[in-house]
């Protein structure tokens, strides 16, 4: 559906800088790739962000827009998109700090939102300190899975359906709302082997710059992630109303381990 190209709408929708950040990751990633000598139309075509209408001229696609547009003109094409982050950490203020994209302070577009929030996310992450041969690790297993999460919560909106896409840091948890249904079901979203993202063309910017898998491994190798640090298993919620909508729930406490008279009790209520 974001291969769409939106012929009423021309080159000029692009906010420069949010491209130019991109491109700057895709040299960082890939610093031979064919495409870096290549002029920004030209460039946004080879990735999908814009192809030629029936009048032979470039016009931008909807991954374009959502990737690299700013949100005034987002919304003329998705009158229900929207951006939110909310950080909740003090239960005595409503939120410690917020980013959405109606605030008209930023471009409000999906690269600059992953990339703001998830800052803010593994800041606010207590992330175990790392050593390997005397080197502290910046990049650890849980920043990757954040990684996937987030990018996942992108990728699978169903931006024509309202409350837009909500991620909220809370002081023990991070959840992450994305509108829309799982295309391929919550046995296999956590499981894994399918990948069938609901917008394609912005899974493949993505991993231009080196974020998301196209294996359907993501939220499998989340699961493994959170179990290795012992923390309590991440849930994942489908809601039907009043919409359409895919909740994950990941928390940093720790397991509770139950004993074994608990267990068997447990088990003699059908608690487990």
């Amino acid at each position: 559906m974001d291969m769409v190209v939106i012929e009423e709408m021309d080159m000029s929708v692009f906010n420069v800088d949010s491209l130019n950040a991109y491109r700057n990751r895709h040299r960082l990633f890939r610093p031979d790739h064919t495409w870096s000598h290549l002029d920004n139309e030209h460039y946004l075509e080879m990735i999908g962000g814009a192809q030629k209408g029936k009048d032979g001229q470039l016009h931008p696609t909807v991954a374009g827009l959502m990737m690299f547009g700013n949100e005034y003109k987002i919304t003329r094409y998705y009158p229900e998109y929207f951006l939110d982050y909310r950080e909740m950490l003090d239960p005595v203020i409503r939120w410690t700090d917020r980013l959405h994209s109606t605030s008209g302070e930023w471009s409000g577009n999906l690269f600059d939102f992953y990339f703001r929030v998830y800052h803010k996310m593994i800041r606010n992450v207590k992330i175990p300190f790392k050593l390997v041969e005397d080197t502290r690790v910046d990049d650890t297993p849980v920043h990757k899975a954040i990684r996937e999460a987030l990018v996942n919560c992108i990728v699978n909106s169903d931006f024509f359906i309202p409350l837009g896409i909500v991620i909220r840091q809370e002081e023990d948890s991070l959840i992450l709302e994305n509108p829309g249904n799982i295309r391929v079901g919550k046995y296999r979203m956590k499981y894994g082997g399918i990948s069938d993202s609901r917008n394609k063309a912005l899974m493949k910017m993505f991993n231009l710059i080196g974020i998301g898998e196209r294996a359907g491994s993501g939220v499998p190798q989340l699961f493994s992630v959170w179990n290795q640090e012992g923390w309590v298993e991440p849930i994942i919620e489908e809601w039907i109303e009043p919409y359409e909508r895919t909740v994950l729930r990941l928390s940093f406490k720790k397991k509770v381990a139950i004993k074994n008279g608990d267990k068997k009790m447990a088990i003699n209520n059908n608690e487990i």
